[in-house]
């Protein structure tokens, strides 16, 4: 299912030009605006792009480039036949999307096909391969949306229901009770988002529409359907399913295989139904991105654009970062277009099945030829930047706030906890805890007899000789020896309150001299 109605651009303010070099972020360049450029000079490939006079451009030669697909946002410009020429000499796709975030063009490397196996794709339906790729890929489909229901949604009725229908699916005998299947499963799946909090800086929250703070319906009300999103996140789903899209039929056409002849989605003049199947399994990982994305950190408002009808689009820069997921998204989908592969070749004459299904994604054969163990490749999407969730600018990773905005949060918390402090202390449990303390000591205080202590064991030996050795004793230990609190500790460490005479035999024994050992023996223990 391809985006719609997602894609806008941003104009730049200012009369002076400026130019800004373009490099490739995860083997992808975006190139968005208008007055776009792609061709070749002297062997290069030159790309142009921007907004009024804020231009983007960048050269790159056939060796050392790291590009590996071209988005393109818009139809404002011109490529050259060289330089789609230049592109597939290199393996890479070039990918021309609508600002409305439609597919409009997907061109990659050429692989020959076998008619046998687009006949056998047509014949899917009367082989019964039609049916067992159906389940297949729901039953992928559904698997990944309960786990995701269960273990970030933290919806375990919605997970259970799902897992009820997935079971039905793999007994239907019907590609029409698959779809049926698909679409209640569906109908819980996404009622567990629709509680999912949108997180944007609190700076931003007065320009923010409440609808958009929560993700709410995958239906926009504006269509009945996910076209025309009308909040960021579904806006964004939209954009990521659109770069699924191109992605798969990149796929589907490298293993030599008509990208309409579908067996779930029913043929449709403006549809490659075999795309939209082969990508059903892929759109839990897309889902499972944005989720991890808005529940770890905040959306920019200037991401976005709210157009005059009520529909949300994504903003040229913010598609940019979007787009950097292509590669993972053609990880994804690789294995599954070979299986598709692997079972129409199944259905072919005996004389063709003796060949092997051809691994042009995913090179298993050549690993085996050379015997390598056949693993699964995983390819991270890039990580999304981290913004204060106070102000929106950028933070390092891992941060939630910028230094002045912590600094103003932690003195605000501060502020907070000792009016609270306050509050609780002359709170009547907190009044009767001091007053029975304030006894004990009394009583304590009444039943010592100065003749308790040495003669040697003054306020001057204690000064001198006891004092200075507290700097050794934990606070904690003070306290619990003397019956104080930590504070008080703290003080009579520091030298700033002497504790009761009745307390000084104690501290003696602390700090390692012994009581009644008397003046002579003392002698020695001095520092």
């Amino acid at each position: 299912m391809g985006a719609t109605q997602t894609v806008s651009q941003l104009l730049s303010s200012g009369n002076s030009s400026r130019s800004i070099s373009l490099i490739p972020r995860q083997g992808v360049i975006t190139l968005f605006g208008w007055g776009i450029v792609i061709h070749v000079h002297r062997g290069h490939l030159v790309v142009k792009d921007g907004i009024g006079s804020v231009r983007r451009e960048a050269r790159f030669p056939r060796v050392g480039h790291g590009i590996r697909r071209i988005v393109v946002v818009g139809s404002d410009g011109f490529v050259s036949l060289e330089a789609l020429r230049w592109l597939a000499d290199q393996d890479a796709t070039f990918v021309m999307l609508e600002r409305d975030g439609s597919v409009l063009l997907t061109t990659g490397p050429v692989r020959p096909s076998d008619s046998r196996l687009r006949r056998s794709q047509a014949l899917a339906h009367h082989s019964g391969a039609a049916l067992q790729i159906a389940r297949e890929l729901i039953g992928k489909k559904l698997e990944a949306q309960e786990k995701l229901a269960r273990n970030e949604l933290n919806n375990g009725e919605a997970a259970s229901a799902i897992s009820r229908f997935r079971e039905s699916v793999t007994t239907a005998e019907t590609i029409e009770l698959v779809r049926l299947m698909e679409s209640r499963a569906a109908h819980f799946y996404w009622n567990a988002w629709r509680r999912v909090p949108i997180n944007f800086p609190k700076r931003d929250l007065y320009r923010v529409p409440e609808h958009w703070r929560t993700f709410g319906a995958r239906v926009s009300p504006l269509t009945g359907s996910p076209r025309l999103a009308a909040n960021p996140v579904n806006a964004t789903l939209n954009y990521l399913y659109a770069v699924l899209e191109a992605e798969t039929r990149l796929a589907v056409a490298a293993l030599g295989l008509d990208p309409g002849l579908g067996v779930l989605h029913v043929d449709t003049p403006s549809r490659d139904s075999l795309v939209c199947d082969v990508m059903e399994p892929i759109r839990p990982e897309v889902d499972a991105y944005v989720l991890k994305w808005i529940s770890r950190e905040t959306l920019r408002r200037e991401w976005f654009f709210e157009q005059r009808d009520g529909s949300c689009r994504l903003m040229g820069s913010f598609a940019v970062r979007l787009s950097e997921t292509a590669p993972t998204w053609a990880n994804a989908v690789a294995p599954v277009g070979e299986r598709i592969a692997r079972i129409l070749w199944s259905t072919t004459t005996r004389v063709s099945r003796q060949q092997n299904s051809p691994t042009r994604l995913t090179q298993d054969h050549r690993r085996e030829a050379r015997g390598l163990p056949v693993v699964t490749r995983q390819v991270s999407p890039p990580r999304p930047e981290s913004f204060c969730k106070q102000c929106g600018v950028k933070v390092s990773r891992g941060r939630t706030r910028c230094a002045p905005c912590a600094i103003e949060m932690n003195s605000a918390g501060l502020v907070e906890a000792a009016k609270q402090g306050r509050v609780a202390a002359q709170s009547d449990q907190s009044q009767t805890l001091r007053a029975e303390t304030q006894r004990r000591h009394a009583t304590a205080k009444a039943a010592w007899k100065p003749s308790d202590l040495p003669a040697w064991l003054n306020e001057d030996f204690y000064s001198r000789e006891i004092r200075p050795r507290l700097k050794s004793i934990t606070l904690s230990t003070l306290a619990s020896a003397l019956g104080i609190s930590i504070p008080y500790a703290s003080d009579v460490r520091k030298g700033k309150r002497v504790p009761h005479p009745r307390h000084w035999r104690t501290l003696a024994g602390l700090v390692g001299i012994s009581p009644d050992s008397g003046m002579p023996a003392l002698e020695s223990t001095r520092f």
